[in-house]
């Protein structure tokens, strides 16, 4: 373990704590659950930090650019898009033997307005909100803790791509299992970018948009 103050290991405790609450409490969010938990990711990290509030998470100006959100991100999301298609949804559905559960988005399909709405949701929600608690948070308090070796890193990467899928149920286990996977996958570009919090956020967006727009015509 890396050697950390008292205030750096008592107030992620707190966090986990409340976050957890959140999660798995008798509060009922929905759409705005990842919101709400960002937003007390960054509270704590203010305290914590002291002033690096955003800087510790992964968001940094620098890394901020055109090239970088706008076109190798979108490149990088469609590419993982294609992947998610054709390699990994029908290898994971053939082992399960249980395709995704698509329902909850059935209401999208040819419904622009709707489709409006969760592009917004999708890009607040799980876009920033999901990037945020899973790499920008969690996967950084790992590293504080146990450091960058490559065993490290490997099950900061495992672990939290299994809870991410896990988060993930209503889709059934192929979908956690498909889920966890793209999550690895989007935390393994996290870690080779320098803990880039934008352009992991971008591609993630990017994923999500380009998915939407396939269920909106009817093609998932």
């Amino acid at each position: 373990m890396n050697k950390v103050t008292f205030r750096q290991i008592i107030i992620p405790l707190i966090t986990l704590a409340v976050i957890c609450f959140i999660w798995f409490g008798p509060l009922q969010l929905s759409y705005i659950i990842n919101i709400v938990v960002s937003l007390i990711i960054i509270l704590s990290n203010y305290i914590e930090y002291k002033g690096k509030t955003f800087s510790a998470l992964g968001f940094r100006r620098e890394k901020f650019t055109i090239k970088n959100i706008f076109i190798i991100a979108p490149l990088l999301a469609l590419g993982l898009f294609i992947f998610y298609v054709f390699l990994l949804v029908p290898g994971i559905t053939k082992l399960t033997g249980v395709p995704i559960d698509y329902s909850s988005f059935k209401e999208l399909e040819g419904n622009f307005s709707a489709c409006f709405v969760a592009l917004l949701i999708v890009w607040a929600n799980a876009g920033f909100g999901e990037e945020i608690i899973f790499r920008g948070y969690f996967m950084r308090q790992f590293v504080k803790f146990f450091g960058e070796s490559k065993v490290s890193i490997i099950l900061n990467i495992v672990l939290l791509a299994c809870f991410f899928g896990f988060m993930h149920s209503y889709q059934g286990i192929t979908g956690q299992i498909v889920a966890g996977t793209v999550g690895g996958l989007i935390a393994l570009i996290f870690y080779l970018r320098k803990y880039d919090l934008w352009f992991v956020i971008a591609v993630h967006g990017f994923f999500d948009t380009i998915s939407l727009i396939c269920i909106y015509y009817g093609l998932a």
